[in-house]
């Protein structure tokens, strides 16, 4: 007879199926980082009671403080420090933008942006973390089955031009990794780093640009239209653009330098013409650094 745990790794796998290149691919990217000491391995961490907060989907019934739970309507679960202090959440854009590249040899924003995250995924959880999204879909926990419902859930691609990060359900005190080309509406984005800095959340944002939204290359008549099909702009000297264009990006990647700053996260913009190392190893080191 299959046990629950059994049957939840086996269905695991097998939805996994449907994502094998990714997950091999951030297993072997992983693997290329050496790991540091991370999550209950750092001192000062310990199991001393930190809060009791309400029940959240995807928590299970044996963490249910029945206690606390008794004296109301409400379940509550009790959250132990180092449960807080090993938290790490995720929000990968998944617009519609992201599947943007300027050349068959390289891959799209979304593509770069989810095998980092999730390489970043897997050593965090080696490490001890808990790693999950922002919002209600994917709580942060460890272990291997984790890691595929993290690659199943990045499969995934959204609709709209531009996504906007989830900022529900931060946890006080976590860490996160927001990932996007950060080239719709900042307000959201701003709007988030607020919240999570007034619940002590530190983290990083990772810009992912194509080599040609940097250098803009165009000439002559061209037709922008976004990756969704919303927006198009037709014009018949390109070029008379490029210098208006890369003074709003540079303001773009300011604000968010400034907005890090601000809230105690890090900023780094990352060329999908650039290699994922380079950027996982600075996502990595930022993480670590940026532990509360």
């Amino acid at each position: 007879m299959i046990g629950p745990v059994a049957q939840l790794r086996q269905s695991a796998q097998e939805e996994a199926t449907r994502f094998p290149a990714l997950l091999a691919r951030a297993e072997h990217l992983a693997g290329t980082v050496l790991l540091g000491e991370h999550g209950r391995r750092r001192s000062g961490l310990g199991d001393d009671f930190w809060q009791y907060r309400p029940l959240r989907p995807g928590d299970t019934y044996r963490s249910i403080d029945w206690r606390r739970s008794g004296r109301g309507d409400e379940q509550y679960v009790r959250e132990r420090e180092w449960q807080i202090a090993q938290s790490v959440q995720l929000w990968v854009d998944t617009g519609a933008s992201m599947r943007f590249t300027s050349n068959k040899d390289l891959p799209s924003k979304g593509d770069r942006a989810r095998l980092v995250a999730l390489a970043a995924s897997i050593l965090l959880i080696r490490g001890g973390e808990r790693v999950g999204f922002t919002g209600w879909s994917l709580p942060p926990r460890n272990g291997d089955i984790q890691v595929l419902r993290l690659a199943e859930a990045l499969a995934a691609d959204g609709e709209e031009d531009y996504a906007q990060p989830e900022a529900r359900g931060i946890i006080p005190h976590a860490r996160a990794m927001f990932v996007s080309d950060f080239l719709g509406d900042l307000d959201p984005v701003e709007a988030a780093l607020t919240k999570a800095a007034d619940r002590g959340v530190r983290g990083v944002l990772l810009q992912v640009l194509d080599p040609s939204e940097e250098s803009f290359p165009f000439k002559g008549r061209t037709i922008f239209e976004s990756m969704g099909k919303t927006l198009a702009h037709e014009t018949l000297k390109a070029g008379d653009l490029r210098e208006r264009y890369l003074e709003r990006l540079a303001e773009r990647k300011a604000r968010l330098d400034h907005l890090s700053r601000l809230t105690g996260w890090q900023f780094l913009c990352h060329h999908t013409s650039d290699s994922a190392q380079n950027a996982l190893l600075w996502v990595y080191r930022a993480m670590d650094g940026g532990h509360g």
